[in-house]
């Protein structure tokens, strides 16, 4: 292809010499030639032979100039073309590379042209390809292990029932369907992160009003606050009680740090929720007593699968995707999520645009 390419610029070179050629030897012919005759005749000198001569020796003359022409235009063209089309080459090499799956590629960037941009391009596509292949690949094997425990237990109880080793004791099936529903819950928190992922796709935005949405949110847990004796107060600056977003999805986001606050809030402790106006739009605030984070740890949060206490159980602290689906939802909605904490306090800050 890259042949090709190069050979059909270089015959844009072809062309044009020829109508040089063309335009001048039709100039010689049509008026340097009348002007000569003119001169043998006004000199009483016989134009026939010397005007003949005088045609042919331009004529050569113009041949061999454009010959000489048309080699250099076509050498200096064949050198600089090559040189242009080697990074064009290189990214088309990268580019098979890429789509066999080696997301490692990348083209070298030479200079600040266009095609450097192009290199330069390219590469960020690598890295973005790279980097989704890695959260596949991530995905897929905590979704592995998230599945194996729950399987394997329900495995082990089923084979012990049918060889008689365990009775079929009431006991044994609350076990089974508490395993089967974490089965469930799992495949349900996965399906909703699929449906964060694809939500800038269908967002419906309109104003919202922040106070009632969250007050709406909080109505869904309140039995369950209340049962562990967590205090909830909430606190809305006028300026920051509306936002632009889909009041469905941002409800589910409001719903799922409501619901991590119950879940990691402490017996008596108490939750406060903030809104005040920012810069870029409103920042809504979640904070709650929680276990010390390691700093490090804190911008992983939003990871999927990730809990920052390791040795809790998955029933207690469930799969991990809860923030995740957050943070998909809010960059949806062209904002962000931060994590920050402060004497024992954990903070989830939510921007979003007016």
């Amino acid at each position: 292809m890259g042949s090709r390419l190069l050979w059909k610029i270089l015959a844009v070179n072809v062309p044009l010499l020829v109508l040089v050629l063309a335009l001048v030897w039709l100039t010689v012919d049509t008026l340097a030639a009348s002007y000569f005759s003119e001169l043998m005749t006004r000199y009483h000198i016989s134009p026939d032979e010397t005007h003949q001569m005088f045609l042919d020796a331009v004529h050569r003359y113009l041949v061999w100039t454009v010959a000489g022409a048309l080699t250099l235009a076509v050498g200096l063209s064949f050198l600089l073309t090559r040189r242009m089309l080697r990074p064009l080459s290189e990214v088309a090499e990268m580019t098979g590379k890429v789509a066999a799956g080696d997301y490692k590629a990348r083209v070298p960037v030479r200079g600040a042209d266009e095609v450097a941009g192009l290199a330069e391009a390219f590469n960020r596509m690598a890295d973005s390809l790279e980097q989704v292949e890695s959260l596949r690949k991530s995905l897929v094997a905590d979704v592995a292990h998230e599945l194996r425990t729950p399987l394997t237990s329900v495995r082990g109880y089923l084979e012990a029932l049918a060889d008689g080793v365990l009775p079929p004791e009431k006991s044994t099936f609350d076990m089974l369907q508490n395993e089967v529903q974490r089965l469930v819950k799992l495949s349900d928190d996965l399906l909703e992160l699929a449906r964060a992922d694809a939500a800038r796709a269908y967002l419906r935005l309109e104003p919202v009003d922040l106070k009632a949405l969250t007050g709406q949110a909080l109505g869904l847990h309140e039995a369950r606050f209340r049962d562990k004796g967590i205090a909830v107060h909430t606190k809305f600056a006028q300026e920051a009680r509306s936002a632009t977003a889909d009041p469905d999805k941002l409800l589910q986001a409001l719903g799922n740090l409501v619901e991590n606050a119950w879940r990691y809030t402490p017996g008596g402790g108490s939750l406060d929720i903030q809104a005040e106006a920012v810069p870029e739009g409103v920042r809504l605030s979640f904070t709650n007593d929680a276990e010390p984070i390691e700093e490090s740890d804190l911008p992983l949060l939003f990871e999927r699968f990730y809990r920052p206490d390791k040795s809790r159980s998955r029933q207690q602290g469930g799969a991990g995707i809860g923030l995740s689906v957050v943070k998909e939802l809010l960059e949806a909605h062209g904002g962000r999520v931060q994590a920050s904490q402060t004497n024992g306090r954990l903070s989830i800050h939510l921007t979003l645009p007016r």
